[in-house]
């Protein structure tokens, strides 16, 4: 599969993650909602948290691919895929239960709750970790990567 960015510099994730939090900030501090897409997700779907501003959330979902479109159309970067499409819906469709299961996504544990210290998101992000190294572990032990 190789990388995903195959462009990508260092430079490149540092400015990013710092315009994440930024983000975050801006919507903490300024709208008093935490930046958790899956939050963000549920309240578009109907099923998050009673009296959530739908408006908001939807124009954050809409946002996310809108942005990563826009980038693709102007910026130098490019992009390569996954040959499998069954893999990235079986990604996705696992991806979305670990966010229930989790009560929250990486970005509103990992980027909004660790900043506040949540002791809860503090372990998510942790188990994310060891997620992450696992599965690239056994990857690798099985060829694709």
């Amino acid at each position: 599969m190789g990388t995903l960015f195959p462009d990508a510099t260092p430079l490149m994730g540092f400015l990013g993650g710092v315009m994440i939090g930024i983000a975050g900030a801006i919507m903490l501090l300024g709208l008093g909602r935490i930046a958790g897409v899956s939050g963000m997700a549920a309240t578009v779907l109907g099923i998050g948290e009673q009296g959530s501003d739908r408006k908001l959330a939807l124009t954050f979902i809409i946002g996310l691919p809108l942005g990563a479109a826009l980038m693709s159309l102007t910026g130098p970067m490019r992009i390569a895929f996954p040959d499998s499409i069954s893999l990235l819906v079986i990604g996705g469709l696992l991806v979305g239960f670990g966010t229930r299961l989790g009560s929250g996504c990486t970005s509103g544990h990992g980027v909004c709750g660790v900043s506040r210290l949540s002791p809860r998101s503090l372990v998510a992000t942790g188990l994310f970790m060891a997620a992450g190294f696992a599965t690239v572990a056994i990857m690798r032990l099985a060829g694709m990567l």
